[in-house]
């Protein structure tokens, strides 16, 4: 029953944390327009999320579903933790301190997107959960379970193979019999047979996934500080940190988590790999809940008589304490006109920081969660006044754009397009294209009407975007009409033009 409150909580509190003035986030557009496309893969992502957006698909895609799917995963991760706690023999205090941790942690934010983040720190949990009932038990079947868990996980997200980077130095230090058991190489080829459609995919695709985290080190990581990533682990972490430095100790001394010592050591590679790859703060989010659940029970143990077990309510209400400042500044449920009134208190935690390594007016992904509907409705205007209107290619400079429209679209024949992202596989060719609306955003415009316009009769602009808080604001239309070119074969070439660069 306890846990079933909890759960509800979780539920009720991702759907609240937002405010009905934010529209949904740029990644989430593409990871809805997968469905349209289902494949083993993706230049951006594995094809779980692909899935999981058929699902939504068949069941309306509608805004209560995509904020559904990452509060679940977040609600089963509490129940994880949960089962790990009854795992390691914990009572009911340590279930509901490890909950509690869960439930107002940074998860909370996390599981705000409908992103693979959320899957992602589930199957991290999970993982670590099969690690704990192996040490329990020493029974192989939970190698396969954990190698099927990983392997989801992988299809899902490939960051978990830093999981893998800091699990076997630790494995190899302090658990040397694991790598002397059949069963551990059986599984290894059970992972590897789960995820092979993936990596075929890749290689029949000229391994996207590297030219993806190449361009994302040079544009973005390039700008992450590997001191802000270490702090922004603290701040992950705040409300329960001292559950997490209780289980540091307890792995290191407590005589109960001997068998278990080799997660004190995964904690230190994993983050010594992450800070040295300069990787953003949100990627180690899966670390934490499976070391609240060692906290928890050894702070039971230590908590269980006496005077001491008075600050058994005084330890579940901390976590409690400190969402409450998280409420007011971590989460999109303040207007934009707040934000701006009250930026000190966003620009001390870093939360006006871009990708770009400099300050704004805005979070990114709250100026990325504006200006979506009204470019989709614009695009939509101006389709329904073009002559032939369903030989109008719509032409966006970036996958939000794209994904934006195809989602907010009025017009059901409206299909928008992109050489950015995985957009650049979806062009629909076989229509012979008289009409282009061309969307760019502001630093690329340039003189788009003089570049283009000689391929078309007529050419001319048709307004931008106006919300000055959105990140896209300033993108403009353009319009050409009646091509004097074969558009589609002019498509085909720059396609072949961006595969080659890349």
């Amino acid at each position: 029953m306890l846990l079933t409150g909890f759960i509800i909580a979780k539920f009720i509190l991702q759907y609240v944390l937002i405010s009905p003035e934010y529209e949904l986030q740029r990644d989430e557009f593409l990871h809805l327009d997968q469905a349209q496309h289902l494949a083993w893969g993706y230049i951006s992502v594995p094809p779980v999320t692909s899935w999981i957006s058929s699902v939504i698909l068949f069941l309306g895609n509608s805004l209560f579903w995509i904020r559904f799917f990452p509060a679940l995963f977040g609600a089963l991760t509490i129940v994880v933790v949960w089962k790990a706690i009854e795992a390691l023999k914990g009572n009911l205090f340590a279930l509901v301190l490890g909950a509690t941790c869960v439930l107002f942690s940074a998860l909370l934010r996390l599981n705000g997107l409908y992103q693979p983040n959320s899957l992602d720190a589930l199957c991290w949990t999970s993982f670590y959960f099969m690690l704990i009932k192996y040490c329990n038990t020493e029974n192989p079947k939970w190698f396969y379970t954990g190698m099927a868990v990983l392997a989801f996980g992988f299809l899902n997200k490939y960051n978990i193979v830093f999981l893998l980077a800091g699990l076997l130095p630790a494995l190899l230090l302090t658990r040397r019999s694991i790598f002397t058991d059949k069963h551990f190489y059986i599984s290894i080829v059970l992972f590897l047979l789960l995820i092979l459609p993936n990596l075929i995919w890749q290689y029949n695709n000229n391994f996207p996934v590297y030219h993806h985290m190449q361009q994302l080190a040079k544009t973005q990581l390039v700008n992450v500080n590997r001191w802000d990533f270490l702090k922004d682990q603290l701040l992950f972490s705040i409300g329960s940190l001292f559950v997490i430095l209780s289980a540091i100790y307890a792995l290191l001394f407590y005589q109960p988590f001997k068998k278990y010592s080799f997660f004190f050591w995964t904690l230190c590679f994993t983050l010594l790999v992450f800070t040295y790859l300069k990787a953003k703060s949100y990627y180690a989010m899966g670390l934490y809940p499976i070391y609240i659940a060692f906290g928890a029970v050894y702070l039971e143990t230590i908590l269980q008589s006496g005077w001491k077990k008075y600050l058994q309510p005084i330890a579940i209400i901390i976590p409690v304490l400190f969402f409450i400042p998280m409420y007011n500044i971590v989460f999109p449920n303040k207007n934009p006109a707040y934000i701006l009134n009250h930026s000190g208190s966003y620009k001390k935690y870093g939360l006006l920081r871009w990708e770009d390594g400099k300050d704004h007016a805005l979070p990114q992904d709250y100026a990325d969660m504006l200006g979506w509907k009204e470019l989709a409705h614009k695009v939509d205007s101006i389709y329904t006044m073009l002559p032939a209107g369903e030989q109008t290619l719509i032409l966006c400079d970036n996958y939000g754009q794209a994904g934006a429209i195809n989602y907010y679209k009025k017009n059901k024949n409206i299909t928008a397009h992109s050489f950015n992202a995985d957009y650049i596989n979806w062009f629909q060719l076989n229509i012979k294209y008289v009409n282009l609306i061309r969307v760019k955003e502001l630093e690329s415009e340039g003189n788009e009407l003089k570049e283009t316009g000689p391929f078309f009769d007529k050419s001319y602009t048709a307004g931008s975007i106006t919300n000055t808080f959105a990140r896209e604001f300033g993108t403009t239309f353009f319009v050409f009409e009646n091509a004097k070119i074969d558009i589609s074969q002019r498509i085909k070439e720059e396609i072949a033009d961006e595969k080659n660069y890349r």
